[in-house]
């Protein structure tokens, strides 16, 4: 069984700085592709960045510039690097696995404000 656990969420003022690091256990032959995720208050879940196994990146607009997904430890943890932060980035950030099975973290909240 697959598990994802999303950490390194917290406030921060406006231009500040985060990383969300995402640990995957079990076994994970190949994927897809992993991702990020967010979730704003009464809005839908929109795809931030991901990366295919072949390393390939996608982000959204919105954070283009600013965010870097990454993985690390034979793709067993994913990061986002978040820069520049604005109070409009402020949702509940998920983690994303995409193989035959769709795999999601619990989420981690993210706070920009000042």
């Amino acid at each position: 069984q697959v598990e994802l656990v999303e950490s390194g969420g917290g406030r921060v003022q406006p231009g500040g700085s985060l990383r969300l690091s995402c640990a995957a256990s079990g076994i994970i032959f190949s994927f897809n592709r992993m991702g990020w995720y967010r979730q704003a208050p009464g809005k839908q879940r929109e795809l931030v960045a991901s990366i295919t196994g072949g390393g390939s990146t996608n982000y959204a607009d919105s954070v283009k510039g600013r965010f870097t997904i990454s993985t690390a430890n034979a793709k067993k943890i994913l990061y986002l690097q978040m820069n520049s932060l604005k109070p409009e980035d402020t949702a509940v950030y998920y983690c994303n696995l995409n193989t035959v099975t769709d795999y999601w973290g619990p989420g981690t909240q993210v706070t920009v404000s000042s």
